[in-house]
């Protein structure tokens, strides 16, 4: 049987909706993703349809925000989000509205964000319905808030950096009225959740105009806002260089910091600020770590000895870190890399000769000691001066034995 796409079931979704009475378009994201040629991740169908009258459609249905009517219907493996036309009250929380009524698509093209997202198109004609000159500010490149800058905002305080992820994903222009608003509310991002504030913040890092990005954390005040520290201007050399896929996280976070002038020599104490302040996973964290540690660790590269060069060249994250060393010194970084293609023709992370189940058969050593002693038997491996198991086996018996 052929795949069917999220796109085959939003629309077969609609047209039932359609069938049964009801009006039922596309919303948001995935209309404007279509407009600019782009593959929409999923697809959000809003309708005149109440949530019961939904369920009368599709019995299966789910209800997750029936209050706000918005309802999960699967077809095929595939979940649609379908939620009725709605107007919102007030937003005391600043993230989500104290009361809904239903409504008509205008009035529900008028509670969304930005006018690039407040477009509908019905999925059987393709028609596109538009109530806020999303279609004009789409052609023109122009991000616009929806009506009075200042009150979109204000509703929710996570909209900010959502301006400026879809700078950086989209390409568009920030509209000015929408920049100054997103300025002067800046400082409230303190009370969105460390959490959303954390995703955005990857998302935004993550995407190819990262360093657009960037800038606009910075001149906006959000960056300050979301770190605790003083904005900065850049350069952004190392964001630009590190990561270019986007999906080494912990690196891109690691040239943000060194790209901000944070005290990158302080690694662990600017791990734990981005930790707490964007609630990095343990993934992240170490990720984070190592890259900052190979950074800093190759300063010194010429007055380490063989093993700690080694050692340090087949941490996972060495190349990360080593693009982050060449945008400061370029020279430096092309002797390390000529050195680690020399040290590479004896391995630079070879199998052990003994393991901690070798030196415990050998009887010479238990305790928290074992471990120390392994390290210094594979030093002496890395640097050639034990080359077989038995080299490696008197060895650990020497020291061992203290001799």
């Amino acid at each position: 049987m052929a795949e069917v796409s999220p796109r085959a079931v939003a629309s077969g979704i609609a047209r039932d909706l359609q069938s049964s009475g009801h009006v039922a378009w596309f919303a948001g994201g995935c209309v404007r993703d279509e407009l600019l040629g782009l593959q929409p991740k999923d697809y959000d169908v809003a309708t005149s349809a109440h949530p019961e009258d939904v369920v009368h459609v599709f019995p299966r249905a789910h209800a997750v925000g029936a209050a706000f009517g918005v309802m999960l219907v699967r077809r095929h493996g595939i979940t649609v989000e379908v939620a009725t036309f709605r107007e919102e009250g007030t937003y005391s929380d600043h993230r989500r509205p104290d009361d809904v009524r239903f409504s008509d698509a205008r009035s529900d093209a008028q509670r969304r964000d930005f006018t690039i997202n407040g477009l509908f198109r019905d999925p059987v004609t393709g028609e596109v319905h538009d109530f806020v000159n999303g279609r004009a500010d789409l052609e023109a490149g122009i991000l616009r808030a929806i009506g009075d800058a200042d009150a979109r905002l204000n509703e929710d305080h996570l909209r900010m950096l959502r301006a400026v992820r879809f700078v950086a994903t989209l390409g568009v222009t920030l509209e000015p009225q929408t920049q100054t608003a997103i300025k002067r509310h800046a400082s409230q991002l303190t009370g969105v959740s460390r959490e959303r504030i954390g995703d955005e913040i990857r998302r935004t890092l993550a995407c190819p105009g990262r360093v657009r990005g960037a800038e606009l954390l910075e001149s906006l005040g959000l960056a300050e806002a979301a770190l605790g520290s003083p904005a900065r201007p850049g350069p952004w050399l190392r964001l630009e260089r590190v990561g270019h896929d986007g999906s080494q996280l912990p690196a891109l976070m690691a040239a943000w910091a060194a790209d901000r002038g944070m005290e990158v020599k302080h690694f662990d104490a600017l791990v734990d600020t981005f930790r707490d302040r964007l609630l990095l996973t343990n993934v992240e964290q170490r990720g984070m770590r190592a890259c900052l540690t190979v950074h800093e660790t190759l300063r010194q590269w010429r007055d380490l000895a063989v093993a700690p060069q080694k050692r340090l060249a087949s941490i996972a994250w060495f190349s990360a870190g080593m693009d982050l060393f060449s945008v400061t010194d370029p020279d430096a970084a092309a002797v390390v890399q000529r050195d680690i293609e020399t040290l590479a023709k004896t391995g630079l992370s070879p199998r052990r000769l003994l393991d901690g189940h070798d030196l415990k058969q050998l009887g010479l050593v238990e305790g928290p000691a074992l471990g120390q002693l392994l390290e210094a038997v594979y030093d002496a491996q890395l640097e050639g001066r034990v080359q077989s198991r038995g080299d490696a086996e008197d060895l650990a018996r020497r020291l061992a034995s203290g001799c």
